[in-house]
């Protein structure tokens, strides 16, 4: 198992980032989280196998169809928690 932090910028609160990215991370087999952070960014904590990860990162690129993504900074790190499902954090 693999483990990604992502940290996505441009208008991606307040158009259903989140939303869409728990429907494709639960469809690609993933788990984590997806949280609005106080920047106006969001981060996403993601678990699963690389292809999985990659691909929901190529995602994250166009992201819900109102959002305007700037960027997608990802760091890969070990898994610290074992995550049940995929969840959206408020």
């Amino acid at each position: 198992m693999e483990e990604a932090l992502l940290k996505i910028t441009g208008r991606v609160q307040g158009v259903f980032f989140r939303d869409n990215a728990q429907k494709k991370a639960v469809e690609l087999g993933l788990k984590g989280f997806a949280e609005n952070i106080a920047d106006g960014s969001v981060i996403a904590r993601v678990q699963g196998e690389k292809h999985q990860i990659e691909d929901f990162i190529v995602w994250c690129h166009e992201g819900s169809p109102s959002a305007e993504v700037d960027h997608v900074e990802v760091i890969w790190c070990e898994p610290v928690d074992d995550f049940d499902s995929f969840e959206i954090q408020h």
